[in-house]
């Protein structure tokens, strides 16, 4: 879908540079960025449209730059995009986290298939509650922290590149890196003290 909404654009927006090079480039980025909006949002669906808003931004302003210096450094600059696009959807007031969990008897049907049909069911139930978990906890940090903490520990970014994406003092990001892992700690402890 989003190599279609390219090609679509491609045609519409002649304006600024050789974008020839644009459908390639997304395919590269495309899961890499669709995995960072699904950490920060928290919703698969809405990380699909967040991903596609992405690329769209990225193409228009391709398409009205003619500053090269803008694409010094491409993939942090569509760090910075999708971050940027994440974090105005969870201010938005229209974009509610609606979560749900299965009905208890559903619950125990799909843990009882589980167990039959792996032989390290155990291992993967418990592997996901943790995921699941961690989800919960991520979603009561602030988007900022959320931010922060996903470039870090997901994408494994440095502090600076980080600080360079969100446009902020280093010390802030290690301030919000900080509260966001003291918030995930307490929030879990449970899982790590016997």
């Amino acid at each position: 879908m989003l190599a279609l909404m390219a090609d679509r654009l491609e045609n519409e927006l002649r304006v600024g540079a050789d974008l020839r090079d644009f459908g390639p480039w997304m395919a590269t980025e495309q899961q890499r960025v669709f995995l960072l909006c699904r950490r920060m949002l928290q919703d698969p669906d809405e990380a699909d449209s967040a991903t596609q808003d992405v690329f769209l931004k990225a193409y228009k302003a391709l398409t009205k730059s003619t500053e090269p210096s803008q694409l010094d450094n491409p993939a942090k600059w569509l760090t910075r995009i999708a971050v940027n696009t994440c974090l105005d959807r969870l201010r938005s007031k229209k974009w509610k986290i609606w979560q749900r969990r299965p009905a208890a008897e559903d619950e125990r049907r799909i843990l009882e298939t589980t167990l039959e049909r792996a032989v390290n069911a155990e291992a993967q139930v418990f592997a996901k509650q943790i995921q699941r978990r961690l989800e919960l906890a991520l979603i009561k940090l602030s988007g900022r922290q959320r931010a922060v903490f996903s470039l870090r520990h997901f994408e494994a970014m440095p502090l600076e590149d980080i600080a360079q994406v969100l446009k902020l003092d280093t010390g802030t990001v290690k301030a919000h890196l900080f509260r966001a892992i003291a918030k995930l700690r307490e929030e879990l402890k449970d899982l790590y003290t016997a």
